[in-house]
């Protein structure tokens, strides 16, 4: 690939793009083309291609292709095929009326190329930045973040699918790489009568002994294969098929084997709960296909899905924070940047990161990353609005000290007996001399001791008090029903517990509650890329190709956005019911 600057729109296709809209808001494709010019340099992808063979299509265009295809919500012919017929996709990607195109094979091999040299997010990158130079995002300011299940692209298995799933899997990889070795090692019409189709294409026994035994004789027939595939002197490439590597992994994480006494081998499904340490490992690391090895169930209060995270983060200012901020731009291309509205210049929300992890990977987790995404684009916020499955002390306190953002976002309220009951005296009810190291009770009386601890690897302070003051205390009833008979506190150390005390104070007060409500405006994107790009339902297995989607579906609601934005269209329209207008006729 030789990297080449875009051809400008053919003319004949310029003149029926003009002649067809004259006087109407021109498409998406034919919009992007003429604000952003070539919005995807191939240079940038250079590097995932190589420099000599023969001539293979434009990968800045192909970028293109795939944004266009995500914001239509298209397949990889439908996309292939845009390309060939649409004029609009023609005058954006500069090509003649005789152009044939690609094939749709294409797009699948470019986005392999991409997640191979660690590409996915280039196309945000690029994006961004030119937001920048024409003043649309900025560092500073307010984001919200907040994050949505990705249900993976493979069919949903119980442990006794998967595992007979995973055999098939191996059974039909050397099918097709090895026939010969396979003819050799297993009795192939009697396998075929039970991996020949899927698993869960065939009725599973109902009773739970039947479903035992089956699961017991696919376990079998699982170490029996990779016994053969291991076994000394067979090729070594046979034992690096993915379906290998998965089907060992399957049958270790389901399975124990053991040689009993008489020297036979006993295999025995691990249980959920199992007194001998044999038990099923955690949901983090268990597979759930044989297809997508980073697809991992997860639960999240009433919704229960196998795949993957999203967490979005976008820009959320007011109109009074523009007006402060700066005016709106003057030019883009020659043409004016201001929106075609009389109203207040407010800039549109921009979606300034997308993360994707594993569905058990809890948010708080993958706030550090999306900071560092942040700070590497020079978009970190000022103000960072997360919903209350994000903040943990350590974050509040280290996002300000490590990146300077505050995190505005309701902490998790002291669950201690006293706080619930609100009867009695909580922690934040307690004195605390950080330079003493003593603690002083509401009576009071000062701790005994000052005990540095480690708890759930996070580093705390147990304060005690002697059990001669709280006994004959008047307050006991209220402040501690230990069988110690004495209060104990667990601090957090003194910045992070300053915090935390601030912040649940702070969380109480009707400014602040009606400052965080600026939060909720996320939920509208997440409902908008589920709605235009499909995002709760993964098209590609495999993490990597997982992001590269999700990245390809924000750009795809950024340029939607500003398309918006510059023809004038209301960034935050609302449907009215004709009830609810007779309602406010009436009240009028």
């Amino acid at each position: 690939m030789e990297p080449l600057p875009w051809p400008e729109p053919a003319p004949e296709v310029v003149r029926a793009v003009r002649a067809k809209y004259h006087g109407r808001e021109v498409p998406l494709p034919v919009a992007v083309r003429d604000l952003f010019g070539e919005l995807f340099a191939d240079a940038e992808f250079a590097e995932a291609f190589a420099a000599t063979g023969p001539r293979g299509w434009s990968p800045g265009r192909l970028a293109l292709v795939t944004v266009f295809q995500r914001a239509e919500n298209l397949t990889d012919r439908q996309a292939a095929e845009a390309v060939r017929d649409r004029l609009t996709w023609a005058y954006a990607l500069g090509l003649g009326l005789d152009d044939t195109g690609f094939d749709h094979t294409v797009l699948a091999e470019f986005r392999s190329r991409v997640v191979a040299h660690h590409l996915e997010e280039k196309v945000l990158d690029l994006l961004l930045a030119r937001l920048m130079q024409l003043g649309l995002v900025a560092a500073g300011g307010k984001q919200r973040t907040d994050s949505t299940q990705v249900v993976a692209a493979v069919r949903d298995l119980n442990r006794l699918e998967l595992v007979g799933e995973s055999v098939r899997a191996l059974v039909e990889a050397l099918s097709a790489a090895a026939p010969d070795w396979l003819a050799q090692v297993i009795d192939v019409p009697g396998w075929s009568r039970r991996y020949g189709r899927r698993i869960d294409s065939w009725r599973m026994p109902a009773s739970k002994a039947r479903q035992d035994a089956l699961a017991l004789d696919f376990a079998r027939d699982g170490f029996a294969l990779l016994s053969a595939v291991y076994a000394p002197g067979q090729p070594a490439w046979l034992r690096e098929l993915p379906a290998a590597q998965t089907l060992r992994t399957v049958l270790v994480q389901n399975y124990t084997r053991r040689t009993a006494r008489n020297g036979r081998e006993v295999v025995e499904r691990r249980e959920k709960q199992s007194e001998d340490g044999d038990g099923l490992p955690p949901a983090s690391i268990r597979l759930t296909s044989p297809y997508d090895t980073d697809a991992r169930w997860s639960a999240k209060r009433d919704t229960f899905w196998n795949g993957f995270k999203i967490h979005i983060s976008e820009t959320c200012a007011t109109e009074a924070d523009d007006a402060a901020r700066s005016s709106v731009p003057a030019a883009v291309g020659g043409r004016s940047r201001a929106p075609k509205t009389d109203r207040a210049p407010r800039r549109p929300n921009v979606i300034t990161n997308v993360a994707t992890t594993a569905s058990t990977v809890p948010d708080g987790k993958a706030l550090d990353g999306i900071h560092q995404s942040l700070r590497r684009r020079g978009l970190l916020p000022d103000e960072h609005y997360l919903d209350s499955g994000y903040p943990s002390a350590e974050l509040i306190t280290g996002s300000v000290k490590t990146y300077g953002v505050a995190l505005i976002t309701p902490v998790l309220l002291d669950t201690s007996r006293q706080a619930r009951a609100k009867d009695g005296f909580a922690a934040h009810d307690f004195a605390i001399d950080w330079q003493g190291e003593q603690a002083t009770c509401p009576a009071g009386k000062t701790s005994a001791t000052w005990n540095p601890v480690v708890q759930e690897s996070v580093p705390k302070t147990v304060v005690s008090f002697a059990a001669t003051d709280c006994i004959p205390c008047p307050f006991k009833k209220h402040c501690t029903t230990a069988k110690s008979n004495r209060r104990q506190l667990s601090l957090h150390p003194r910045e992070m517990t300053q915090a935390l005390r601030t912040a649940r104070a702070q969380q109480q007060t009707k400014d602040w509650n009606t400052d965080y409500a600026l939060r909720a405006g996320v939920e509208g994107t997440i409902r908008q890329a589920a709605a235009v790009t499909g995002i709760h339902q993964a098209r590609y297995r495999g993490l990597a190709k997982v992001h590269l989607d999700h990245v390809c579906s924000a750009v795809a609601l950024n340029l939607i956005r500003i398309d918006a934005w510059w023809n004038g269209h209301p960034l935050d329209r609302t449907r009215t019911s004709h009830l609810a207008r007779l309602e406010l006729s009436l009240a009028a």
